[in-house]
């Protein structure tokens, strides 16, 4: 939705996320002031918490003891009960383009390359990292979530050791690799927005409309110094980005290794996550009261009891008692909903025999993530938002319910193919506003853009002047838009427009001439590889028979070194 937000604009909002940070950073080292907001006596501060005072809203026991709360510094609170809510929320109804471009940690991530340094090393040739990143940004979120519940909750030097540590991660992962590495191949974030973004947020912005070489949805860019310009400043860091073409790369990476795990196993990290505090405390007043956040000597409860389960303490300590609970929710979860996802291809195959193994598991992964996205809502944010009036609650249920069910609505029947069709049919649209032909007549008043995709074709079927020269022409001005915007290979555009050539009445042959020449007249601009190697690789056997050079025999060569002069 803010893509076509100016960079600078967006590098304000940055500046001031990025001051906050800071800001809250060095609170959370020293605070001697803001713990007066939480007094429940001040009836001035929006912050104060009635939970300190003598007759609090929610009575808080841990394992039969009543706990005893004090006014706090509001540090940890504000950024576990705000911030983070809030960035799910903004990830699902405004897309990870918008988040991307305002993320203070992104920013961070960025100063090597402010500073003029360039990545010492090339992330393809990482092949094990970009082979299994999705296993290491969901461990980092394994690790983050234990470490939340045992040590950074409340602990508020500790929370500011881990962001210290994750603005250095990220600072060092990108002067290695450049781009966007960390994002990308890292951070624990970059999964959630994984999760909850699916083929395009709510309110995302479609990347597959806009013309040529521009610049889509989060995609790095700068301002130019000579024109004050926008200008990209992607150095190809990952193929099929996410930052360029969500809903390409969603579609390119449905079956990457790792893919369906991270979207069940989040799930399941979530429930055990929420479902932990309950069976530590015994009931789950101590997670809606927020008391968590504010906690008291956080470390000294390491080795107690980790449960508490029937008002019995169960003896395995806290420290062990995290992550097996939160490990024991993820294998859980991924294998009832792998098991649920076969009943469901099942009954689907039955009804829709045509129906693909890749649109079946986008459904399922749809699903997975409106369940998750509630059931977040149902925890994530809950202190904060039960210290206003019920009506407010009813509110923000609803409104939850609500985007969920339009984000599952619009996603619900998008398929790779659909994908194909509609991305195809804009590079369409476009070319056949460039012929010479005057097709208002047909149009009844309308305009292309007002046109169906079926339409579309139907209109060049039956345009007198369309001759089979327009037709080779608008082909092969497609075939070079998308080639050169990454969204297809070489090696697989012949079957990615395949319906194309049949609505244009074209064949294979005519496809494999116009790839040929296109490799001809920009081979830098449409191939990642020489042209002599792409023209091996994809021309027929009729188009690769030419006249073969006469090699050089040893004999000649020996001859001629014998004759060269030698060397003084």
């Amino acid at each position: 939705m803010l893509s076509k937000a100016s960079e600078k604009t967006m590098h304000t909002v940055r500046w001031v996320l990025v001051i906050g940070w800071t800001l809250l950073i060095i609170s959370l080292f020293y605070d001697p002031i803001s713990h007066h907001l939480t007094e429940p006596s001040n009836l001035l501060s929006p912050l104060r918490d009635l939970q300190l005072s003598d007759n609090p809203p929610i009575k808080v026991f841990i394992q039969g003891k009543e706990l005893v709360q004090k006014a706090y510094p509001i540090g940890a609170r504000i950024f576990w009960g705000m911030v983070v809510p809030s960035a799910v929320m903004i990830v699902l109804v405004f897309g990870h383009e918008t988040w991307r471009r305002i993320c203070p940690l992104y920013f961070f991530s960025q100063i090597p390359r402010a500073l003029g340094l360039k990545s010492k090393l090339d992330i393809n040739q990482n092949k094990w990292l970009t082979r299994n990143h999705l296993y290491v940004q969901f461990t980092y979120l394994f690790i983050g979530l234990n470490f939340r519940i045992l040590f950074i909750n409340s602990t508020r030097w500790a929370l500011a050791s881990w962001f210290l540590i994750s603005i250095f991660s990220a600072i060092l992962i990108v002067f290695l690799y450049g781009g966007r590495s960390w994002c990308h191949y890292v951070c624990p974030f970059g999964l959630v927005q994984t999760v909850f973004t699916g083929p395009a947020g709510l309110l995302g912005s479609d990347a597959s409309s806009a013309p040529p070489r521009s610049i889509t949805q989060s995609m790095c860019r700068e301002i130019d110094k000579k024109t004050a310009k926008e200008k990209s400043a992607c150095v190809a860091c990952k193929s099929n980005c996410m930052d360029i073409n969500a809903e390409n790369s969603y579609w390119s990476d449905l079956k990457k290794p790792g893919r369906r795990f991270i979207q069940y196993g989040y799930l399941g990290l979530a429930i055990g996550y929420f479902v932990y505090y309950g069976l530590y405390a015994g009931d789950f007043n101590y997670y809606f009261s927020g008391a968590w956040t504010h906690e008291e000597n956080q470390l000294g409860t390491l080795f107690d009891p980790g449960f508490y389960i029937f008002e019995q303490a169960i003896n395995i300590p806290k420290i062990l008692a995290v992550p097996l609970t939160l490990g024991f929710f993820v294998i859980v979860v991924y294998w009832l909903c792998s098991k649920l996802e076969k009943v469901y291809r099942a009954y689907l195959r039955r009804r829709h025999p045509n129906i693909s193994s890749e649109q079946v598991l986008h459904r399922s992964l749809s699903i997975c993530t409106f369940i998750a996205f509630n059931a977040f809502f149902v925890y994530g944010g809950r202190p904060e938002l039960l210290r206003f009036p019920s009506e407010v609650n009813l509110v923000f249920n609803g409104f939850v319910i609500l985007v969920s069910t339009l984000w599952l609505a619009k996603t619900w029947g998008r398929s790779s193919e659909q994908y194909q069709r509609d991305r195809l049919v804009y590079s369409f649209r476009r070319q056949l506003k460039k012929l010479p032909i005057d097709i208002s007549r047909f149009l009844k008043g309308r305009s292309l853009d007002d046109l169906t995709s079926n339409e579309l074709f139907i209109l060049t079927a039956v345009l007198p002047q369309f001759q089979r020269r327009d037709r080779l022409q608008v082909y092969k001005e497609i075939l070079r838009e998308t080639l050169t915007q990454g969204n297809i290979t070489p090696q697989n555009s012949c079957e990615v427009l395949r319906e194309l050539r049949q609505q244009l009445a074209l064949n294979d042959d005519e496809h494999y001439s116009v790839l040929s020449n296109l490799a001809e007249e920009q081979p830098s601009n449409v191939y990642p590889v020489p042209s002599q190697q792409v023209t091996t690789v994809l021309k027929p056997k009729k188009l690769l028979d030419s006249p073969k050079k006469p090699q050089k025999t040893p004999a000649k060569t020996e001859i001629r070194a014998k004759r060269r002069p030698p060397k003084k």
